[in-house]
């Protein structure tokens, strides 16, 4: 099980550029993914850990906080085609038997005036394994359902990846569609430029 979750140390690894980022949003920017730190899902009230343990079975996850730099955000957003809100990312690594098998990250944005958070769980190879709704403050009629977010599963950053082409719209939903979307986008995008900067 996720023995190390409850208890996760968190370590810091790229840079911050603070000359790129004003002062001001970078406390915004601290505030925002602070605000996405909960631990209970929307709908089943299941915590982070446990979440974690559904999407990696038998496996260990170890938190860190991640600061983007300037030229990062660049590129992310180029990739995905979406702002970056902001340069702090939350990230787990996973791993089992010593072997890393995955990463997860939570993003957190506004639907339409209020905030939802995603946990987003990769596999080794940077396509989506499962998302789970952690916080949802708009009207539970516009949240997505469970089967609408597994049309994500096995997924890779590609054109395809957008509402009405590979993923099917919600009728009635059509914010939260965009909105999660987006945030899937963004986190292949974020995956696929650290991943890049950490190899050879």
């Amino acid at each position: 099980t996720l023995s190390r979750v409850a208890g996760i140390s968190s370590t810091s690894t790229w840079a911050m550029h603070s000359n790129r980022y004003p002062a001001v949003y970078v406390a915004l920017s601290c505030t925002f993914m602070l605000l996405s730190m909960g631990g209970a899902s929307a709908d089943a009230q299941l915590t982070r850990g446990e979440l974690l343990a559904k999407a990696y079975p038998e496996a260990e996850a170890q938190l860190e906080t991640i600061f983007l730099t300037f030229e990062q955000v660049t590129t992310i957003a180029k990739l995905s085609g979406n702002p970056v809100p902001s340069p702090i990312i939350a990230r787990y690594l996973i791993t089992r038997a010593g072997r890393l098998i995955g990463r997860a990250y939570v993003d957190t944005h506004v639907i339409r005036t209020k905030r939802e958070s995603l946990l987003i769980s990769l596999n080794h190879l940077g396509q989506v394994l499962r998302i789970d709704v952690t916080a949802f403050l708009e009207p539970r009629e516009y949240q997505a359902s469970r089967t609408w977010l597994d049309q994500y599963n096995q997924r890779a950053l590609s054109d395809d990846l957008q509402i009405q082409r590979a993923i099917r719209a919600v009728t009635g939903a059509t914010l939260t569609a965009r909105a999660t979307n987006q945030a899937v986008r963004r986190v292949l995008a974020i995956d696929q430029v650290l991943q890049n900067d950490v190899e050879p």
